[in-house]
């Protein structure tokens, strides 16, 4: 398991819906990854660069996260994002 430092955040990417509600199927839709994920793991917070972070975010949340931010990382086969919490937009409730 990845055991984020600081104000890091692990997710792990929603898939995208490929089909639409009546089932049709949308071949070369859009492949641009989706901004929607799940938070897997969550850093303790603290002083981050001087400053107090408060962690916002919780395991388990699904969250919006700005496009071009975080580090991939390949874990036992599965995908991961790690970035910071100030790079998630919002949580989806």
């Amino acid at each position: 398991m990845i055991r984020p430092l600081g104000d890091r955040v692990v997710l792990k990417q929603l898939v995208a819906e490929e089909t639409t509600k009546s089932g049709i199927v949308l071949p070369g839709q859009n492949k641009e990854k989706p901004q929607q994920a799940e938070v897997i793991a969550v850093g303790p917070g603290g002083i981050v660069d001087g400053k107090e972070v408060k962690m916002e975010v919780k395991v388990g949340d699904q969250v919006i996260y700005s496009k071009y931010s975080g580090t991939e990382v390949k874990l036992d086969n599965e995908e991961y994002i790690i970035v910071k919490q100030s790079d998630i937009v919002a949580v989806v409730e």
